[in-house]
């Protein structure tokens, strides 16, 4: 196969919350970077100072080798210009640098040029549940799309389900899809660096139920909360119940002040944690639970799987066509339910070693170098030669 000349839109990792997509994107440059010649990868983001870029993108652990090129608007500007007028053209300050594919790992889409595009459509939660997003937030997504199907001459997506949505609520067509699933790394972190880590975040030696992600109305922390207090009140020992992750959309009110008041000191706010830190907690989890109300993927799912935890998670078609039936599913925003199942989960040690085991084994076929070949894969079926879809 071919290499072709890329650029890759990582304006999320410029974001306070970068979430999933900006795990995806941190993942899938770092990767390319080692596939790709030096000359060959570029990278370009809104406007913002050196030493901002330079910090954000080193945080995320991509090389800050790569170039990344800053457009001449800040990023709420470039979006609306982007999607709306079709400029400002991409540019990289450099004489006789062009790519031959663009990629948007998200629905900020840059306008169409002399190159190929690729578009990422993580999922369309903004269809399933409008109100978790803000006026701004529900406008950017819709419109997203349907730049998208304008522009793209392959959208990739995380899973079938996902490309079903997709297809559902826009005008993207089945021949412009393409399933490229997520993927996770075999652990870097060993046990006794995980003990250390744990203790550094007050977690010595603590049972606790792990929840990681962004911390908005459709990931179903209300659930999970409310379902660790239905456990306190039944009595016995309730371990601690670990939040990490980055805030999110209209994260304000979905812990009650009641029920934080009684959990008290069993809910452990971590927030945001580096890769190494991550490691440790799904490493030292009794559970992971997962309790979303909608996923594109469910990438925590499988993170917690490579490293070792026992997943409770909703009963999503998506997270059964991820965890491969190696999950105890839940339905979804049902509190009793999900207070039964992490109740008898925590009395069963056989079972709990069981899940760990056979997760492993299911998050092994999901590989990140896999991953990035499929997305070379698609960079080459879309470079120029080829008919772009129209529009711009």
């Amino acid at each position: 196969m071919r290499l072709v000349r890329v650029a890759v839109n990582v304006e999320q990792l410029l974001y306070p919350s970068p979430g999933g997509i900006g795990r995806y994107t941190a993942r899938v440059v770092t990767l390319l970077s080692e596939l790709f010649p030096e000359d060959d990868l570029r990278l370009f983001c809104a406007r913002h100072n050196a030493a901002e870029i330079a910090r954000n993108v080193g945080q995320s652990g991509v090389p800050q080798s790569l170039p990344v090129a800053s457009m001449p608007l800040p990023r709420p500007l470039l979006y609306d210009a982007w999607h709306h007028l079709g400029r400002p053209a991409l540019r990289f300050g450099e004489v006789g640098w062009s790519p031959d594919v663009v990629h948007a790992p998200s629905l900020a889409i840059p306008p169409r040029g002399p190159y190929g595009m690729v578009v990422t459509v993580h999922d369309v939660a903004v269809e399933h549940f409008p109100d978790a997003f803000n006026r701004r937030g529900r406008r950017f997504h819709r419109q997203g799309l349907e730049v998208a199907a304008r522009r793209a001459d392959l959208v990739v997506t995380g899973s079938r389900v996902a490309a079903e949505e997709i297809m559902n609520h826009s005008r993207i067509p089945e021949d412009r899809l393409r399933v490229i699933p997520l993927g996770v790394t075999p652990s870097t972190v060993g046990p006794d660096e995980a003990v250390g880590l744990r203790a550094q975040l007050g977690l010595s030696g603590r049972p606790y139920v792990l929840w990681v992600g962004s911390l908005e109305p459709r990931k179903g922390v209300t659930t999970l909360v409310k379902a660790m207090v239905t456990l306190g009140r039944q009595g016995g020992d309730v371990p601690l119940l670990v939040l990490a992750g980055y805030p999110g959309w209209r994260q304000n009110g979905l812990i009650s002040p009641a029920d934080r008041a009684e959990l008290g000191a069993r809910l452990v706010e971590v927030g945001i944690v580096d890769d190494p830190s991550l490691q440790a907690l799904y490493q030292g989890a009794t559970i992971f639970a997962f309790p979303s109300l909608h996923e594109g993927f469910g990438l925590p799912v499988l993170e917690a799987m490579a490293n070792g935890a026992p997943v409770v998670c909703s009963d999503l078609p998506v997270l059964r066509e991820v965890s491969g039936a190696q999950a105890v599913l839940v339905e979804t925003g049902n509190v009793e339910a999900w207070a039964d199942v992490l109740g008898s989960l925590l009395a069963d040690d056989g079972r709990r070693a069981a899940l760990a085991a056979a997760g492993r084994v299911q998050a092994s076929r999901f590989p990140w170098e896999a991953t990035v070949a499929a997305t070379h894969e698609a960079y080459a079926d879309v470079a120029p030669g080829r008919p772009a879809p129209g529009g711009n």
